[in-house]
């Protein structure tokens, strides 16, 4: 019986007659339009794209100038394309009503895609918190299956891939140190509402938790992180580090409760304590010329009594008189 042999694939005719420039110029990567709705986000994306001034910004420079950077994007089995760098040009360009926007189309595998999205957009001059956290564990993640070791304790042991650690070869491309890698990847262990309170503290706004306190807090349980958010919300009070460090301790005892939470956060830090500065010579000027130093402290005292007894007969009598 004749066995079925695969046919060899023979070449096009007009290939045969093609240049050595011309085939050179056929495998380069080339900058096509594409429509914006064939154009999928890559999935679990970790970076926000955020309709604020500095989108409006990009939107504008768009409509005057076009898209001067192309998107990267790979092809999909369904005809369509992923995102891989430019999601923020892409919606930048939907803000300015345009139908496609310039790309490069590029075949990669899915760690190879995930490792450049992320690097492209580290390069970004804000990042905040959460963005770096699920993006060093988006590439970490790659890594491992390309052959780096993950480990996050041991870096002494041989490694499998160029003699590095996953977490130092992400250190040293990020130029960071691996500690703080390993910290960043720790955030995403904190729940939704606790993870965006580390990204206010960058941002300036409340309510805030530093890095180094969040990173204890995200040894935490999530129902032991959700009765802190419930304490958090009522009393407008975050955790200070030392209060994440007793916090943490509890919970690796198995001692943590709503309770305990309260118990500790109740407790205000000498840094959480707002302290109250005068201008010495401010007062003095106004204090009667025989006034003993020692005797300052009672004379303000008994004028603040004054004061306040005073302003509240005078919002008594506006009160009768509006009647």
């Amino acid at each position: 019986m004749q066995k079925n042999t695969p046919k060899m694939q023979l070449p096009k005719l007009d290939d045969l007659f093609l240049t050595e420039e011309e085939r050179r110029q056929n495998s380069l990567e080339k900058v096509i339009d594409i429509k914006l709705s064939d154009i999928d986000d890559f999935p679990k994306h970790p970076f926000k794209v955020i309709e604020n001034e500095d989108m409006y910004n990009m939107r504008d420079s768009i409509i005057e100038n076009g898209v001067l950077v192309p998107a990267l994007v790979r092809p999909k089995p369904n005809g369509k394309y992923e995102m891989v760098s430019g999601h923020r040009r892409k919606f930048a360009s939907k803000l300015a009503n345009k139908e496609t926007i310039p790309c490069i189309v590029r075949e990669l595998t899915d760690d190879e895609a995930t490792i450049i999205m992320v690097d492209s957009n580290l390069q970004r001059e804000k990042v905040l918190p959460s963005e770096k956290a699920f993006a060093y564990k988006m590439k970490l993640e790659a890594l491992k299956r390309q052959g780096f070791r993950t480990d996050l304790t041991s870096v002494q042991l041989e490694q499998k891939l160029k003699n590095k650690t996953s977490r130092k070869k992400i250190a040293e491309d990020m130029n960071e140190s691996e500690a703080t890698i390993q910290r960043y990847i720790r955030l995403t262990n904190l729940i939704p509402e606790l993870l965006e309170m580390v990204d206010n503290d960058v941002m300036g706004l409340t309510p805030s938790i530093g890095l180094t306190p969040s990173v204890k807090i995200s040894f935490l349980t999530q129902e032991e992180q959700y009765f802190l958010l419930d304490y958090i919300e009522c009393n407008e009070v975050t955790p200070s580090l030392s209060q994440a460090i007793d916090l943490k301790e509890l919970s690796e005892k198995h001692e943590l409760d709503s309770d305990k939470i309260q118990e500790i956060l109740s407790v205000r830090k000498p840094n959480q304590i707002p302290k109250i500065s005068f201008h010495e010579e401010k007062i003095i000027s106004l204090l009667p010329k025989n006034i003993e130093y020692d005797q300052i402290e009672d004379y303000v005292v008994k004028c603040m009594k004054f004061y306040s007894r005073y302003l509240k007969q005078k919002e008594k009598s506006a009160k009768m008189d509006a009647r």
